[in-house]
């Protein structure tokens, strides 16, 4: 039987990071991060910078479980952890003051996932 699921390594290591982080510390969030990154590519969850600053506000930490890219603007710092994101989106991110990170540096941050924010 062919192997399913994401093939790219960092990816699979991450999935496997969340789970252990999810058992390990009982944070549920963890879990339902690694269900969303496990669905094909053509699926996975891809984030403008528009929709988090329409839903979250000054300080929050949101994860996005795929891409963040740069359409639209951002007013106020978050703390952003994703897969990936986009040049544009970065310096945007990094131009109000915000943070952005890898999901692991977050679960590594934050093991229990407490005022996390999934945007997807």
């Amino acid at each position: 039987m062919k192997r399913t699921g994401p093939t790219n390594i960092v990816l699979r290591k991450t999935i496997r990071e969340l789970r252990k982080a999810a058992n390990k510390n009982k944070a549920p969030i963890w879990d339902a991060v690694a269900d969303l990154l496990e669905k094909p590519r053509r699926k996975r969850i891809a984030v403008n910078v528009s929709r988090i600053n329409r839903y979250t506000r000054n300080g929050e930490v949101v994860v996005v479980p795929g891409k963040v890219l740069g359409a639209g603007s951002l007013d106020h710092p978050v703390t952003v952890a994703a897969i990936s994101f986009s040049k544009k989106a970065l310096e945007k991110i990094l131009a109000v003051g915000g943070k952005a990170m890898h999901i692991l540096d977050l679960v590594k941050e934050n093991p229990r996932g407490s005022n996390v924010k999934i945007i997807g």
